[in-house]
C-alpha cells in the first residue's frame, strides 16, 4: 500500500470511543492503521498495568521516522549554523548560539531535503538552503516569544526572558540579515529571489496578524491567508527549492510547493489549537499566550460563529479583558460547540490535500517520510481531542 495516496477523509475522534467505531465509514489501510493506533492508545490507557496486552504492532510514525531519511543532512545543517553564528562578534554569539541550542525537530530543513530526495538527490547547495530557511524561522521565533510575552520555550527560557526583549529583538534581526547575506551569495540567483520573496510573505503575515488582534469577526478565509503567508510559505519555499535543486521537473515542484502549503497550514491551525487545549508540560512551551496577546484563532473563530447572543456578549466580554480564571468557562463553551473537532477537520482537509499532492512523485523513502508526515500531525490532533 505504500505510495498510494488516497483522498478519503479521516474524521478526527470526537466524544467516547463508542461514538466513533460505530459510525459507519470506509477506510483505507493507511485509516485503519490510524483509527487502531489511537483506539489501542486510549483503551490502554483505561486498563491496568498488569493486564495490558503485549505491546502493539501498529504504532504511529513518530519524528524519528520522518526524520530518519535525513538525519546526517540535518548533522550537516546543524554544523553551517553553527559557523555562521561563529562569524557574530563573541558577545552576541553567545547569545545567537543560546538560540539555536533551542531549536526543535529542523522541520523546515528535513523538508527541503526529503523533497529532494523525493525527486533527486541532495547536494551541498540544499544544506545552505536548508541553513538559510532554518535561520530565517529561528529569527521569526525569538521575535514571535517577545510580541506573545513568553517566558519558555522548549523547556527552557526564552531570549527576551533571559536577557531581555530590547535584545532579543536585535538578535532575531541579526540572525535574519545573516540568512539573508548567505542566499545572496550563492550562485543561483533564483534561491536569494525565492527566499526573500518568503522572508517578505512571513513578515506580512506577522504584520497582519498583529494589526488583526482582538478583531473578533475575522473571516476564516482571512485568517488561513494569514497562516500561509506567516508559516506556510517557509514550508513551501523548502520544499520547492528542495525539488528544483535536485533537479524536479515543474510539475513536481508545483506539487511540491503545495504540498508545504497544505502541511504548513494545518501545522500552524494543530498549533493554535495546541495554545488553547494542550498543557505547558506536554509543549514545552508557554501557552496562552494567544489569548493573553488577543490572537484570533480558528477555534475562537468557530466558537464566535457558533455562540447564542447572550453567549457572544460573554465571550467578547472575556476575551477584551483577558483573564486565566475565564479559561474553564471558555473551554467548556469550545467543548459544546465543537470547537476542536471543527478545527481537526479543517486541518483534516488540508492534510488530505498535502498527501494527494504526492500523488505522481516516485516511490522513495523521502517519499514515504512527506507520507508520514501528515499522519502524525492528525495523531496529535486526536490526542488533543481524546
Amino acid at each position: 500500500m505504500r505510495c498510494q495516496v488516497g483522498v478519503e477523509t479521516l474524521r478526527i475522534p470526537g466524544g467516547n470511543v463508542r461514538t466513533w467505531i460505530t459510525r459507519p465509514t470506509r477506510l483505507t489501510l493507511w485509516q485503519t492503521a490510524y483509527t487502531l493506533d489511537w483506539l489501542m492508545e486510549v483503551t490502554s490507557s483505561q486498563i491496568p498495568e498488569n493486564r495490558r496486552s503485549a505491546p502493539r504492532r501498529v504504532s504511529s510514525p513518530g519524528w524519528d521516522e520522518i526524520l530518519g531519511p535525513v538525519r546526517d543532512y540535518l548533522d550537516l545543517v546543524s554544523l553551517r549554523m553553527e559557523a555562521e553564528v561563529a562569524q557574530f562578534e563573541p558577545e552576541i554569539a553567545e547569545h545567537a548560539r543560546y538560540a539555536l541550542q533551542g531549536q526543535g525537530k529542523q522541520l523546515r530543513p528535513a523538508l527541503v531535503a526529503l523533497a529532494a530526495g523525493a525527486v533527486g538527490r541532495t547536494s551541498e547547495d540544499h544544506v545552505t538552503i536548508g541553513m538559510v530557511v532554518e535561520m530565517v524561522h529561528l529569527a521569526t521565533l525569538v521575535h514571535d516569544d517577545v510580541m506573545d510575552g513568553a517566558s519558555v520555550r522548549r523547556s527552557r527560557p526564552t531570549v527576551g526572558a533571559r536577557w531581555g526583549n530590547h535584545l532579543a529583538v536585535l538578535l532575531g534581526d541579526c540572525l535574519f540579515a545573516q540568512a539573508m547575506k548567505v542566499a545572496a551569495a550563492l550562485p543561483a540567483d533564483d534561491i536569494f529571489r525565492s527566499l526573500a520573496v518568503a522572508a517578505s510573505a512571513v513578515c506580512t503575515g506577522e504584520i497582519l496578524q498583529s494589526n488583526r488582534r482582538r478583531r473578533w469577526n475575522l473571516r476564516r478565509s482571512d485568517y488561513l491567508k494569514m497562516l500561509e503567508m506567516k508559516t506556510a510559505e517557509l514550508f513551501a519555499v523548502a520544499t520547492e527549492l528542495g525539488a528544483r535543486h535536485a533537479g524536479g521537473t515543474r510539475e513536481q515542484q508545483q506539487a511540491l510547493r503545495d504540498y508545504g502549503l497544505a502541511i504548513g497550514t494545518a501545522y500552524q491551525i494543530y498549533d493554535d489549537c495546541l495554545d488553547l487545549f494542550g498543557t505547558e508540560n506536554a509543549a514545552g512551551k508557554s501557552l496562552g499566550t494567544d489569548l493573553a496577546t488577543g490572537k484570533v484563532t480558528l477555534p475562537l473563530i468557530l466558537l464566535l460563529e457558533h455562540a447564542s447572543p447572550s453567549d457572544h456578549a460573554e465571550i467578547i466580554g472575556w476575551l477584551e479583558r483577558w483573564d486565566p480564571a475565564y479559561s474553564i468557562g471558555l473551554r467548556a463553551l469550545l467543548q459544546q460547540h465543537g470547537c476542536l473537532q471543527e478545527s481537526a477537520a479543517t486541518i483534516e482537509g488540508l492534510l488530505v490535500r498535502a498527501r494527494a499532492a504526492l500523488s505522481t512523485l516516485p516511490c522513495t523513502p523521502e517519499r514515504d517520510a512527506l507520507e508520514r508526515f501528515p499522519r502524525l500531525i492528525m495523531r496529535q490532533t486526536a490526542l488533543l481531542a481524546s
